[in-house]
């Protein structure tokens, strides 16, 4: 269902031009120009240019991903001013840009951007199926069986925008299907398993990525809400601090979206607006109690997160359903 968004075209529009003003040369979009670069938070910046009609600076960014994955197919967690800044390997990191690239082609419809980018997704989830436990879930990173909520959310999209772009490209690979399902079902069955985490991601994540639905998400959304919601700011990024956070609230919207609160979904949006700068930039989160901003900072991921929560809304852009699964197989 198509309804307003409490976000205007124009704002949409310099919120793009603000993250474009943080992208390097080289395509690299850190999460300012004084901050670092990790690929997740790469990816959903490239998406919410995308979303933006901001093409040309999207494949950019999507060329520095493909020049710089490692032979294992993963990328370091963390770039700082061009160079490696921490080496280890994060499973959710490295699968985003999957759904990146999928949410590229709902957008553009461009076959030979898929093309190109068909060997850095395949490289990039054979490495993160490396990392596959015994009962299902993907461990975040080598050398450790911890599994993490969140992370496996995430990964769970990936999978699916991946076997999705198989498809397109005429490849088989059933083992992200089964990975996908397996997934699934340690959240269905086993959730307690999962590293547990006072983190909001932890809340609605299993909802956004598509690994619960129906029933299970309504109850999921209803069970965390009130732990959550800080009404008219957002909600908290973490318990029991009263710190509420931009990129996390609009990513609530959009999972509320996903299940048809689009009415709930709105409202969220709505109330991290407070987090909105003058340039279309947006500050990172508030401590609600004293009403500082803190950390003292603008994030490119921020503002690309309001640009997609809008997009999904007002059903703006041919990639505007990818959290709700549009397109992908069963």
């Amino acid at each position: 269902m198509v309804t307003a968004s409490p976000v205007t075209p124009e704002q949409v529009a310099s919120s793009a031009a603000w993250i474009v003003g943080q992208q390097d040369p080289s395509g690299a979009i850190p999460w300012s120009t004084e901050q670092h670069l990790d690929p997740w938070d790469h990816v959903q910046s490239a998406m919410g240019l995308a979303a933006a009609g901001r093409i040309t600076e999207a494949e950019r960014a999507y060329a520095w991903s493909r020049e710089n994955q490692q032979p294992d197919g993963s990328w370091a967690a963390r770039y700082l001013a061009g160079a490696v800044d921490d080496d280890h390997l994060d499973t959710n990191f490295v699968a985003y840009l999957a759904t990146g690239v999928w949410h590229h082609w709902l957008v553009t419809g461009d076959r030979a951007f898929v093309e190109r980018m068909w060997p850095a997704v395949d490289a990039a989830l054979a490495c993160v199926l490396t990392c596959a436990q015994p009962g299902g879930a993907i461990a975040w990173t080598r050398g450790t069986d911890e599994v993490l909520v969140a992370g496996n959310g995430s990964i769970h999209l990936s999978l699916r925008c991946g076997a999705a772009l198989a498809g397109l490209v005429g490849a088989r690979r059933p083992a992200w299907d089964e990975a996908a399902r397996a997934i699934r079902e340690v959240f269905a069955t086993s959730p307690d398993g999962f590293t547990p985490k006072p983190h909001s991601m932890d809340w609605y994540y299993p909802v956004l990525g598509g690994a619960l639905t129906g029933d299970a998400a309504e109850a999921r959304i209803k069970e965390g809400w009130d732990t959550f919601v800080v009404d008219g700011f957002g909600i908290r990024c973490v318990t029991p601090n009263p710190w509420v956070t931009g990129a996390e609230t609009c990513e609530l919207a959009l999972a509320l979206d996903a299940i048809g609160r689009t009415d709930d979904a709105r409202t969220q949006l709505a109330a991290m607006q407070h987090l909105r700068d003058d340039d279309g930039s947006y500050w990172t989160g508030l401590v609600v109690d004293d009403r500082q901003l803190w950390p003292v900072e603008h994030t490119t991921w921020t503002a690309a997160t309001v640009i997609l929560a809008h997009d999904a809304l007002t059903r703006g852009s041919g990639g505007s359903g990818i959290f709700r699964g549009d397109g992908l197989p069963a």
